[in-house]
């Protein structure tokens, strides 16, 4: 028979409280460390990552942007009178001259003005030369009474000279010489009258041909510019070049200053470059430019900044100084970079995805080993199209991840495989 035995009771219950005391700080322990550990750093293929290596040495700043050929000499060609367009002789992509025809107009209205003007001319050309006859005829008859005037203030003048020298010898009597004196100063006064006559009816010819003129010259003019708007019923490039656009069609009516016709020279052609207005604010004039055709890189100069912004762009015209290569054409698509600056001796390093100049960025920094990445903050600098200056968190050598990394904002680190 059994006997129990208290003490051997108490001992397993104590036993069994100092296992069950372990066990609950063994399992707190555990739960403090678990909730201590960090999250367990993502694992991200190298092949979709675009790392760069940081650099030290000369960078060039540019901006780039995109933009057409447009030509430098562009001439539209107005209608300069109401009128129908008759025939359309060239379309666009034909190489005019400047007395070639595009297309001509009809204008019955203009013929009738036309004649009328012929008309006006003539008459007023008749009329001219009618005053010039009866003028004539009047200078000559006012010549012909000076002249018998002059004749009569001579015989009388000599007459006068004769009396007196009669007189001394008392041949002629006082009344007689001073009858002919007075006779003599008298017609010396008319003749003085009719020399005046005669230069003042020169002038009166004078101005009354200078009227008459001037409605000839009015009518030669009206005339003129009519029989020019006749011609210009023909519409003529103006211009040696390409022709562009003709934005008119057969039978339609046309009013004054009408656009007709567009002529480019296409040899002289200039880039009109769209640059994001958050990078146009270091655009200078004179700065160096190249154009990508996408058929040829060619050299050019920025010659005017547009001041106003459009749809977050401002326009930059850039003209080419280097040889256009083949298939540049005006409208057609380029790619256009500007030099701003050269920066000699900086740090620097790719452009990231994320990361605006004199900012600081979290970018994944790969370990030396390569086998992962670690999360740092860089102070970024001056920027370029593909590269952007680093003032600190970067070191020459180091590689750091460029491409957009936003699905690991949760992390500090990642692994690389």
């Amino acid at each position: 028979m059994d006997i129990a035995r208290p003490s051997n009771v108490r001992k397993k219950r104590i036993r069994q409280a100092i296992y069950a005391s372990v066990g609950l700080l063994v399992v707190v322990l555990v739960s403090v460390a678990l909730s201590r550990l960090k999250p367990a750093a993502p694992t991200v293929e190298r092949a979709v990552i675009w790392p760069d290596t940081v650099k030290r040495g000369p960078m060039v700043r540019q901006v780039r942007g995109l933009g057409t050929l447009t030509p430098e000499d562009i001439r539209w060609i107005p209608a300069t009178t109401q009128g129908r367009v008759e025939k359309i002789i060239l379309r666009p992509g034909t190489a005019v001259k400047p007395g070639h025809v595009i297309l001509e107009l009809t204008n019955p209205q203009l013929e009738q003005q036309l004649q009328d003007a012929e008309l006006k001319l003539a008459a007023a050309l008749a009329g001219l030369e009618n005053l010039k006859v009866q003028l004539q005829n009047d200078l000559l008859q006012t010549q012909a009474a000076g002249a018998e005037i002059e004749a009569d203030f001579n015989k009388a003048k000599m007459q006068a000279q004769m009396n007196a020298a009669l007189a001394k010898d008392q041949l002629v009597s006082e009344l007689v010489l001073k009858q002919s004196n007075i006779e003599a100063d008298q017609l010396e006064v008319r003749n003085q009258i009719a020399k005046h006559q005669l230069e003042s009816k020169a002038d009166s010819m004078r101005a009354q041909l200078a009227v008459q003129q001037s409605l000839v010259d009015q009518a030669r003019a009206v005339l003129q510019l009519t029989r020019q708007q006749r011609d210009e019923l023909k519409v003529r490039a103006g211009l040696e070049g390409m022709l562009q656009l003709v934005p008119v069609e057969v039978g339609q009516q046309v009013a004054p200053g009408t656009n007709l016709a567009r002529v480019a020279n296409p040899s002289r052609l200039k880039a009109e470059i769209k640059i994001a207005e958050t990078q146009a604010k270091d655009i200078q004039l004179g700065q160096k430019a190249e154009i990508d055709t996408r058929n040829g890189i060619v050299e050019g100069r920025v010659v005017r900044i547009d001041p106003s912004v459009q749809n977050g762009t401002r326009t930059v015209d850039v003209t080419l100084v280097g040889e256009l290569p083949r298939g540049a054409v005006p409208d057609l698509s380029v790619d256009g970079t500007i030099e701003l600056e050269r920066l000699n001796d900086v740090l620097f390093m790719g452009r990231p995805a994320f990361g605006q100049e004199q900012s600081v960025v979290g970018l994944f920094k790969v370990t030396p080993d390569g086998g992962g990445a670690d999360r740092v903050q860089v102070k970024l600098g001056r920027s370029s199209v593909n590269t952007v200056e680093v003032l600190s968190g970067l070191k020459v050598g180091e590689q750091v991840i460029l491409s957009d990394m936003s699905a690991y904002d949760a992390y500090d680190r990642i692994r690389l495989r």
